[in-house]
């Protein structure tokens, strides 16, 4: 399964080293989701991430800082509901809906469905699909699925058994008390047939 971490809305003076945390512990990407950051924000953000985790990292706004870092990938969103003109690199999608996903274009790698469960960083963001929706997703061969909102350890089983390709984490990381308690949640997220 796809593991991958969204930054949260406002930047921390320590992300970058907070991000290749994420990145040694072998997550597959995060994403920089700061929606009000600067063009000049998001490039220093990069930039304070080691050079060998760019190709990991993707962008939810600042498309064109594709031009200036090896970035893995563009995140299309309402803000951002298209790639650049040229651009040719990877791409994923949100989707609120099962629907949206049915209608996905299956040249995206992944989309992200939320909330799956109720959001731990939008208090008041509740979980919008029943088993029955969810269990749709099996059906579901491209784009890959990818499970978000309010995502715990404790949820692998389950958006394994609903047939997701992967998780996305946002509240439960951001919300850490320090670098080695993200640490000690990132090791948290071990899949059920591996635990010991």
């Amino acid at each position: 399964m796809m593991r991958i971490a969204i930054t949260g809305t406002e930047p921390r003076t320590d992300e970058g080293e907070w991000i290749a945390t994420i990145l040694r512990e072998g997550w597959d990407a995060v994403h920089l989701r700061h929606p009000a950051a600067s063009l000049n924000e998001m490039r220093r953000l990069i930039e304070s991430v080691p050079q060998q985790f760019h190709s990991r990292l993707r962008l939810h706004g600042h498309f064109e800082l594709t031009n200036e870092f090896n970035i893995g990938g563009l995140h299309l969103n309402s803000r951002c509901p298209a790639p650049p003109a040229n651009y040719r690199g990877r791409l994923s999608r949100s989707c609120h809906s099962v629907g949206e996903i049915a209608s996905a274009d299956s040249a995206l790698e992944y989309v992200t469905l939320s909330p799956v469960f109720d959001s731990i960083s939008k208090p008041g963001y509740t979980a919008a699909f029943s088993d029955s929706d969810l269990r749709e997703i099996e059906t579901f061969s491209s784009p890959i699925v990818i499970a978000l909102g309010g995502v715990t350890p404790r949820h692998i089983d389950v958006i394994r058994r609903w047939g997701f390709g992967g998780y996305a984490v946002l509240g439960y990381l951001w919300e850490a008390t320090g670098r080695h308690d993200l640490a000690d949640r990132l090791r948290q997220f071990v899949e059920p047939e591996f635990k010991i």
